[in-house]
Order: C-alpha cells, then structure tokens, then sequence
C-alpha cells in the first residue's frame, strides 16, 4: 500500500459527500490542517478502535468497520443532544490491508456522517502492525445548558431505554462461533450481524428526550448494567432498574439460551447496542402520548426504572447488581 496513492484515493471519495448544509468546513481535506468556521460551543469526543480488541478484523468487511467506528464516535455526540458537525479520521493501517479496502473503510464511514448531517474535515494515515481506527468528532450547540449529561438525575425522575438491547452482543456471538444461527430464522439472523456490524447514533431520540425534558442521558455502549451506573455515580442517586422490563432484540432469547445465560441479563451486559437510556420526569410519559411528532421521532421507548434517592449506585428490583457487569474491552 502506497501512502500518497491512499491519501489521493480517500480525497476523492471526501470529496464525493453529501452536501451538508450546516457544513462549517470552510478548508477540509488536502491542507496541512482544516478549518472550521465556529458556531456557539464545541462539543468535542474521541474514539479508538483497535482490532482484536474492539473488533476482529476476520469477522467484519473493512466497509462494516469504517460504519462502526464513525458510528460508535458520533453515537457520544447523540448522549449529550448536541448537533453533529465534524469528523477527522486517523489510520493506522498494518501492511496487509489493500489500499481498496482501506479507501472502503473510509467510504463506509462517509455515508454514515452523510446521513447524520456530520463532514469528514481531515485525518491522518500511518502504518502499524495492528489496524486502529481513531475518530474525532466534534458536536455544536447554541447554549451549553441544552446538552444533556449524566450528572442531572433527580429523585422522582423515570428510566427509559431507547429500541432494544442485547442485538449487538447476540451478533457478536454468532460471529465469534459461540452460538449459531440454526435456531433463528435467517432474517432475525441478518438483524443480529447488522446491529453489532452497523449501529447508528440516535441524534432524532435524543432531540425527542431533551424536548422531552430529559435530565441525564447516556449511550448504551458497554451494557446498561455499566452505563447506568455511570449516571448513578455522576448524578449522586440511586437508579432502580427492572431486568424483565428491558425490551430484547428479536432472537437475543435463541442465542442467550445457546450461551446458557439468562437473556435479561444478557441484554443488560453485552454492550454495543448504542441505544439511549434517559432519565426522565415523572411527566414525561403524559407529554409523550399527547405528541405524535415526538413519538415519530423517539421510536420505540421502554420504561425501565425511577430514580432514588441514594449512594450514587444502580439496583435492580429482580436480579444482584453486583453480579451484573457490562462489557469491558480487553476483559477476559
């Protein structure tokens, strides 16, 4: 693989994206560095995926990577309701990868910036003996007092989850030969591969659960076991969750009795759904059925939990929450 001719090849596929309209880049891809006309505050978060560590070269098409790995680094900008803005990818490419499919990994991650209104401004290229992909993306908001952390849930608030969970690490073990596909009908099969291979960030349910008037936010990246700890801890309460109200992807059951593992927990565990979990007014359920436009745009939404008063921890009413740990990468 030729540097130059791989720098020349991905110009030329930035330079075939959708016309974003919101577009600040005013220089992108091609100078020594990009420049980005500012707008209010900058919301900015950086990913690295490592093969082996965070994907398996061997189970994924490089276009599956790029989608992921520009997805998974968007989906932190959808946890804190900003807008998209920017992206810039860096390469660290290992000798045997061809320069096509280097150029595909890098398309794939485009057209996923394309349709969430997001600009690949720049990136870098270098060479290793591992693949690592490392994205940084950069949000916009008028006023910081619309983003949404983790830190803002109170007492009297509800937690719900966006879509359904467990999908991705169903998908992951039938990638991984740990469970099959027999028992699943081929189109539940295809549904599990896609939602570990292609998530999406959800920029639409996040704007829905801020209108809603959401006080903590998060994406369900490492399990929902982990996450809500994560806005227990930095709010300062107690999340009391329910294990048999969180939804499932269809065939998670299947593969979860394959694992020998309860699904409820499994759902609760196995990371990379990219889904939201929110916390919520005791309200927020009465404005969700009077607005149509908003139900549209949140998609499905699960009530899971309430929030307490309490030590910064996470509970569950049926199952040990001290026996639930969610993934982490490069654990055992």
């Amino acid at each position: 693989m030729r540097e130059l001719e791989l720098i020349e090849s991905v110009q030329r596929v930035l330079a075939g994206a959708a016309r974003n309209p919101r577009d600040r880049v005013v220089r992108g891809p091609g100078d020594d560095a990009a420049v980005v006309r500012g707008e209010g505050y900058a919301v900015t978060s950086i990913d690295t995926l490592v093969d082996g560590v965070h994907f398996r070269s061997d189970q994924l098409t490089p276009a599956e990577i790029g989608h992921r790995a520009m997805a998974s680094a968007l989906s932190d900008l959808a946890a804190m309701a900003c807008e998209p803005g920017e992206a810039y990818i860096a390469l660290c490419l290992s000798p045997r990868i061809a320069t096509d499919d280097a150029v595909r990994l890098v398309e794939a991650a485009r057209e996923v910036c394309d349709r969430h209104g997001a600009t690949v401004a720049g990136g870098d290229v270098s060479t290793t003996t591992t693949l690592t992909v490392t994205v940084t993306v950069v949000g916009w908001c008028e006023d910081p007092g619309t983003l949404v952390g983790r830190d803002g849930a109170r007492p009297g608030d509800l937690v719900a989850v966006t879509g359904a969970l467990g999908g991705a690490g169903a998908g992951l073990a039938l990638l991984d030969g740990r469970a099959t596909a027999d028992s699943l009908p081929e189109p539940a099969a295809a549904e599990l591969h896609r939602r570990y291979a292609r998530p999406e960030p959800r920029f639409a349910a996040a704007r829905a659960l801020r209108s809603l008037g959401a006080t903590a936010l998060i994406d369900v990246s490492d399990g929902v076991a982990t996450d809500a700890r994560h806005v227990a801890a930095r709010s300062a309460v107690e999340l009391e969750l329910t294990l048999g109200k969180l939804p499932r992807d269809d065939g998670v059951d299947a593969v979860a009795a394959q694992l020998h593992v309860d699904a409820a927990a499994f759902a609760a565990t196995a990371g990379e759904d990219y889904e939201l979990c929110a916390c919520l007014p005791p309200t927020a359920p009465e404005l969700l059925a009077a607005d149509a436009q908003l139900r549209a745009a949140l998609g499905p939404l699960t009530w899971i939990g309430r929030v307490l008063d309490g030590p910064g921890a996470l509970t569950f009413t049926d199952g040990d929450a001290a026996a639930l740990a969610g993934f982490e990468h490069g654990r055992g």
